[in-house]
């Protein structure tokens, strides 16, 4: 046990005390457009992949779970086939369990952390339920993300052990919710050291592994969130010191407690986050691209003729290893798989991860033939996760393609036109007028800005005003 009197544990309680302070006062403000752009973009991208997830077996059977348990109450929506109104907390739980499923969610890329996923799903059905607008929908985002990322900046993990979805859920749904509410300094504080309690030590290697309960983290983070919010509303809360204990202390991350508050407001989060075009986690995507590259570059070469592949990867790559995934979650964490996939199919979209491709003859061949190595000299963030791509044919010809830093990021980001179309291949098929409304809150245009959410909802699901 760590000594209570730690000279960290007493600045991270007051440190924690500013980023409170900061927080319940910074919705009241209007976002710098480019800020405000970027958090409206996390927010339709990460409603994009609920809607994409939401179309998985497992993920629609999870959801008929919760509308035969859900109270009467019809306060918010799941993005989901038929749109059901479910109370706020059952409605939360099914975004959330559809939100990482498909791998296309958002990230922050300064710290191991998918603050989208873990505020927006407790964040829209308590913004429906309350009958906020969507201005303060996009605000409560940008937000939400800043007190998340900020937990996850001032407690990294010194490896690859709890999964950050594990561990900081609770947190950004309770700081969502919190907003959302309009709590005051103490009672958000209260709402967020209580879920900081309530943190899971999911391991890191369930994803590996392709255990779907990893899935079930941002749901059941959603869940506990919420309540956190409803349960310090009655007195019954963390203490200012929970957050240090939980983390420093029992899961033996680094403590840097004055990335909880150190120049709040000078700078936001949300423009450090990366977006996703490849279905597979982020430190496989380096590999992924430079696969493409070679691929584009095939001419007289056969990938039949493969003899080798060789990926050198950094920490984080080599860490997915898995050569026969039995889930397409493990698929998703396996670079062995993914640069197979990307290989035989030319793509890394969801195709490459779909359940026939774990069975696939073909990529099968392929996976076994991947050799790991870690990439010499990997640079600090952005180039930390690097890849570099080599195909060794049979004959002894060697073809190699680098990238030390995947698109995506905020020094490489896709566009938005690029954005947009993958929101339309994600919706479209169940809401057909979800592209251009959610389209129009990035651009910032006053028809869609002046709605309140429950009426946006409304129409992105129907397609029709209400």
């Amino acid at each position: 046990m760590r000594s209570k009197y730690h000279p960290a544990r007493a600045q991270a309680a007051g440190t924690l005390r500013e980023l409170m302070r900061w927080a319940a006062g910074a919705c009241a403000h209007p976002l710098p457009e480019p800020v405000r752009r970027r958090a409206a973009m996390i927010l339709v991208d990460d409603i994009g992949a609920i809607v994409a997830g939401s179309r998985e077996p497992q993920v629609k059977r999870a959801r008929e779970g919760f509308m035969r348990t859900a109270s009467s109450a019809a306060e918010a929506t799941v993005l989901a086939d038929g749109a059901p109104r479910l109370d706020r907390y059952s409605a939360a739980c099914a975004n959330g369990m559809a939100i990482t499923w498909c791998e296309l969610d958002e990230g922050f890329r300064n710290a191991a952390c998918h603050a989208g996923a873990y505020t927006i799903p407790a964040l829209i059905a308590e913004a429906e339920a309350r009958g906020l607008s969507v201005v303060q929908v996009v605000r409560a985002v940008c937000v939400a993300y800043e007190v998340t990322t900020r937990f996850a900046l001032a407690y990294p993990f010194p490896g690859f052990c709890v999964h950050p979805h594990a561990a900081f859920a609770t947190i950004g749904a309770a700081a969502a919710v919190s907003l959302v509410r309009g709590h005051d300094a103490k009672m958000m504080q209260d709402t967020i050291t209580g879920a900081a309690s309530m943190t899971f030590a999911g391991p890191f290697d369930t994803a590996v592994e392709g255990s779907l309960v990893r899935n079930g983290w941002t749901a059941a983070g959603a869940w506990v969130g919420m309540r956190a919010a409803d349960w310090a509303e009655a007195g019954i809360a963390g203490g200012i010191d929970t957050p240090y204990d939980v983390f420093a202390t029992n899961f033996r991350t680094r403590a840097i407690p004055e990335a909880l508050s150190e120049g709040l407001g000078m700078g936001w989060s949300v423009t450090d986050g990366y977006h996703k075009m490849f279905a597979c986690c982020n430190y496989a995507h380096a590999a992924v691209e430079a696969t493409l590259d070679l691929r584009s570059r095939l001419q007289k070469y056969k990938i039949s003729e493969i003899e080798e592949i060789v990926v050198e990867t950094g920490p984080g790559g080599l860490a997915l290893t898995t050569v026969e995934p039995e889930t397409v979650l493990a698929a998703k964490f396996s670079i062995p798989h993914a640069v197979a996939a990307a290989t035989q199919l030319g793509t890394g979209g969801a195709a490459a991860f779909a359940y026939g491709t774990l069975h696939d003859a073909a990529i099968a061949g392929l996976r076994r033939r991947v050799k790991l190595a870690a990439f010499a000299d990997v640079g600090p963030p952005p180039r930390d996760r690097p890849a570099r791509v080599t195909w060794k044919f049979l004959g002894g010809t060697e073809i190699s393609a680098v990238v030390e830093n995947p698109r995506g990021g905020a020094d490489q980001p896709f566009d938005e036109p690029t954005l947009l179309s993958k929101l339309a291949e994600n919706t479209r098929a169940v809401f057909p007028a979800a592209p251009k409304l959610l389209a129009a809150i990035i651009a910032g245009e006053k028809p869609a800005l002046a709605r309140d959410w429950r009426e946006t909802v409304a129409i992105v699901t129907k397609g029709v005003n209400v």
